[in-house]
């Protein structure tokens, strides 16, 4: 093991005893810190969620919800003492479900900017989207940024209207399970791997084992499987036929311009074209447009201070991959570049 590799080490150990203090700590004061911090909104809105107003509106009562969903979509877990204020999927989750069950919100917008992620984050958001449409009847545009690929057309997919910027980039609809093998490397090398397994194919996709015919069939089944409702999730949203969707969908992206071209997207346009298209569509004309985000917190105060102490050395170290990142192969709807 090199040194840096030791040095990283030692740091992640200490900052991981450090992080279990900051966590004792807020589980003690997260009380009296809401209290003391305003109730968690500006506006008066839900608990945990500040709402900036985009949009003052004409007085007419009616209300747009603006939700952000940027960056890889995974659940990485809460409380991190190295979250960098990135996609947190179970508070996207929790805003989504609020803004669709509050009597104060007509419509929801959410700004897409992502290449995908997890099969089952995807999915979750996917089923929250079309539960506020079914249980709330309430309608969902998507505004799709730089990028709505994979999972990131996945839960686009329900949405009653998708504007895409004409350079967006879009598609890659498909599964796609990776992992390094370095077994010949090994081999080479002189190096062995010995595996105690409770069964033939326990090691399955180890990297230091030859995938078999065997091993690729049983991952081949479980991505079309994953591929098979990414199609029907689109067939479904889209009014596509399936025969249609698998032939667009082979995992090439498409710009903007060329999804619409395909009826992957509905316009053309920007976010404030997206907010005009609802008005205008919904009977919301001169609604009220706030922005949902996570209000102040104890944890997110403390997380911050100690982010500007470590985080810059602690990624150039790798310390932020060390703690988050499995090794395990997982299947992804994600777009890789």
């Amino acid at each position: 093991m090199n040194f840096k590799r030791w040095i990283a080490l030692v740091v992640a150990a200490i900052v991981i005893v450090v992080s279990i203090g900051f966590q004792a700590v807020s589980s003690l004061a997260s009380a009296n810190w809401s209290e003391f911090a305003g109730g968690g909104s500006q506006t008066g809105g839900m608990e945990g969620i500040e709402e900036e107003e985009l949009q003052p509106g004409d007085g007419s009562g009616s209300t747009i919800a603006v939700l952000d969903l940027q960056g890889v979509i995974q659940d990485t877990g809460e409380g991190s003492l190295f979250d960098a204020g990135g996609y947190n999927h179970q508070e996207f989750l929790y805003m989504l479900e609020q803004a669709g069950s509050s009597n104060d919100v007509d419509g929801i917008i959410l700004k897409v900017n992502t290449p995908g992620g997890g099969v089952v984050e995807s999915a979750e958001i996917h089923d929250a989207i079309v539960n506020v449409q079914e249980e709330y009847d309430k309608p969902v545009y998507i505004t799709m940024g730089s990028q709505a690929a994979s999972g990131g057309y996945y839960i686009a997919a329900p949405a009653d209207k998708i504007v895409a910027h004409p350079a967006t980039i879009t598609g890659s609809i498909g599964v796609i399970m990776q992992s390094i093998n370095y077994s010949e490397l090994a081999d080479n090398i002189g190096i062995e791997e010995n595996s105690i397994t409770s069964g033939e194919f326990k090691d399955i996709m180890s990297p230091g084992t030859e995938m078999s015919e065997e091993d690729e069939a049983i991952l081949q089944s479980i991505v079309d499987d994953m591929y098979d409702d990414f199609v029907q999730v689109i067939a479904d949203g889209r009014g596509i036929a399936e025969e249609e969707v698998r032939e667009i969908g082979d995992g090439r992206i498409y710009t903007g311009d060329q999804a619409q071209e395909i009826d992957l997207v509905d316009d053309l346009g920007t976010m404030d074209d997206t907010v005009a298209f609802m008005e205008e569509e919904q009977d919301l004309e001169g609604a009220r447009v706030v922005q949902y985000g996570a209000s102040f917190s104890f944890n997110s105060f403390i997380g911050a201070g100690a982010r500007s102490l470590f985080v810059r050395d602690a990624e150039l170290l790798g310390i932020k991959e060390l703690l988050t990142t499995s090794n395990s192969p997982r299947a992804m709807y994600l777009y890789t570049d």
